[in-house]
């Protein structure tokens, strides 16, 4: 029970992220300089994690630089996204691109596949280029979706280089603490958010980022890779939920016909069956 609940509260916190970047674009803040606050929080939060589990941080690493640009890609192009995509579709294209992603790296690496995940796949792969397929009455504005877009292979990327890691916390909080560094630079450069829009910031950074992937991690160990990717499906589902609640944002048919097919496509991914290798067997 108690994995349950904790597992939940991250999910709550995953697609609370959708619905704080959402509200702060929404309350005026500048999506860059809001991206920049949340790194900031986040390195805040998970260096003194790191530092209080007696964690080093190691960040002369060379491994990092791939890590820190692929961060670096999410979280830009995360706040980029929602300054014209509802918080739940947002969250439904960056889920469903990091388990495309995370696939074609797994075949590129040359790994050994359930059928069933190549065919999931393609369904979400389907879905997403249907939700974005530019249209009269277009259902995705084509920019803020690309956006999205590059935020999720930037987390499937991030998420691939991830499994090498010795120690997932202290990595994750040295690929944040270095990431913070042009973060302080662009808030140089751009109008820093104020008010509600600040707290929405550091609140996206310092709880549902660094605290939550934080207990993200602890949990990992004991849900295993297949429960906890049946476990991240549903935030979308719960982003759309809360933005409805919260947001008053309410899709059409024309929204939730495509996100039907992606999350179909990613229930499929998940599904035990036989193994196929790379020679076709």
């Amino acid at each position: 029970m108690r994995l349950i609940l904790l597992t939940s509260l991250t999910m709550i916190a995953f697609a609370a992220n959708s619905l704080l970047n959402r509200a702060g674009i929404l309350a005026g803040a500048d999506p860059v300089a809001f991206g920049a606050v949340r790194l900031i929080s986040g390195a805040l939060v998970l260096s003194a994690l790191a530092f209080w589990n007696g964690k080093g941080l190691h960040l002369t690493d060379r491994t990092r630089i791939g890590g820190v640009l692929a961060l670096l890609g999410y979280i830009y192009g995360f706040s980029l996204a929602y300054r014209g995509i509802d918080a739940g579709i947002g969250a439904l294209i960056l889920f469903g691109t990091v388990q495309v992603t995370m696939f074609a790296g797994a075949i590129l690496g040359g790994e050994t596949l359930p059928r069933n995940r190549a065919i999931g796949a393609l369904i979400a792969s389907f879905g997403l280029v249907w939700l974005l397929w530019p249209s009269e009455g277009a259902k995705v504005a084509l920019g803020p979706g690309l956006f999205m877009l590059v935020a999720g292979i930037s987390w499937g990327v991030y998420s691939l280089l991830g499994r090498k890691a010795g120690d997932p916390l202290a990595t994750t909080a040295a690929n944040f603490l270095l990431s913070a560094v042009p973060g302080l630079f662009l808030l140089g450069l751009f109008q820093w958010p104020s008010g509600a829009a600040l707290f929405l910031a550091i609140a996206s950074g310092a709880v549902t980022s660094g605290l939550g992937y934080a207990l993200w991690y602890a949990l990992l160990p004991q849900l295993g890779a297949g429960r906890a990717a049946v476990a991240q499906t549903t935030v979308p589902v719960l982003a759309l939920v809360g933005g409805v609640m919260l947001l008053g944002e309410v899709p059409g048919l024309g929204i939730l016909l495509p996100a039907a097919v992606v999350l179909a496509g990613v229930a499929i991914s998940l599904l035990p069956q036989r193994k196929i290798g790379s020679n076709g067997s």
